[in-house]
């Protein structure tokens, strides 16, 4: 399913994106009611942290892509993550050499919308980073599919960068499983990074300039609201923007 986008006018200043003053009673309300409308924002719950520990930083830079659904969500999520300095909407996973939009969501290139996470593992472990991934950003029990939309291009993926990340994401998954966290099995796949294709410039940074887009206000505002309050301590209220996401 493609998702129809418009811009909307009205304050876009970060800090005000969750309650903006044109149609604030619309979004508010988004953020508390739209659980019932969205299987992510309902089955939001903070799951148990990972049990194999993330190895002790020795960089202050680590990257991950992860998919999980439409990137709106999952970039506009981890932009609010202390310690994640670049959150950046793509694709990942097909056979595609930089693929558009238009081609990707045809569900023919193999490709899945992603984000590409640059993080700080001395604020941010890996770790913890899959614990939202797992509690917040998307319902990894949805088989090629999220919410609303259907298809591959929308499928739960770890595309990890080392061994390790392989590590940690495969036993997680199979510590969240036998712990019978989600009403389902996860079917998350774990795999390794081949290439990340940004994607075009008017995706990033999508839901904090459009909070009044329908899909953004039933969607996505209730995993930043879940954020907060389960994650309260690596909550960013102001969101860390692609700079550079022109065109």
């Amino acid at each position: 399913m493609t998702r129809q986008k418009f811009s909307l006018s009205g304050p876009n200043t970060p800090g005000s994106y969750l309650f903006p003053a044109v149609g604030g009673v619309l979004v508010a309300a988004a953020i508390f009611l739209a659980p019932t409308l969205s299987s992510s924002a309902e089955n939001a719950v903070k799951v148990p942290a990972p049990a194999t520990p993330s190895e002790e930083a020795s960089a202050d830079s680590e990257k991950v892509v992860l998919a999980g659904g439409c990137f709106w969500g999952v970039q506009g999520v981890f932009q609010h993550v202390k310690g994640v300095t670049e959150a950046v909407s793509g694709y990942s996973g097909g056979t595609k050499n930089k693929p558009s939009y238009e081609e990707v969501s045809t569900g023919t290139t193999g490709h899945a919308e992603s984000v590409e996470i640059t993080f700080d593992p001395r604020v941010v472990s890996y770790g913890k980073i899959l614990q939202i991934y797992f509690s917040v950003a998307h319902n990894p029990t949805e088989l090629n599919r999220s919410g609303p939309d259907e298809g591959t291009q929308y499928r739960s993926e770890i595309f990890f960068t080392n061994e390790h990340q392989k590590e940690i994401a495969t036993a997680y998954i199979a510590q969240l499983d036998a712990a019978k966290v989600f009403s389902g099995p996860i079917v998350t796949r774990v795999e390794p990074l081949a290439a990340f294709y940004p994607a075009e410039g008017y995706h990033q940074n999508y839901a904090t300039l459009h909070p009044e887009q329908p899909y953004i206000a039933f969607n996505d505002l209730p995993k930043i609201g879940n954020l907060s309050h389960l994650f309260p301590e690596l909550y960013r209220g102001k969101p860390k923007l692609v700079a550079d996401a022109g065109g």
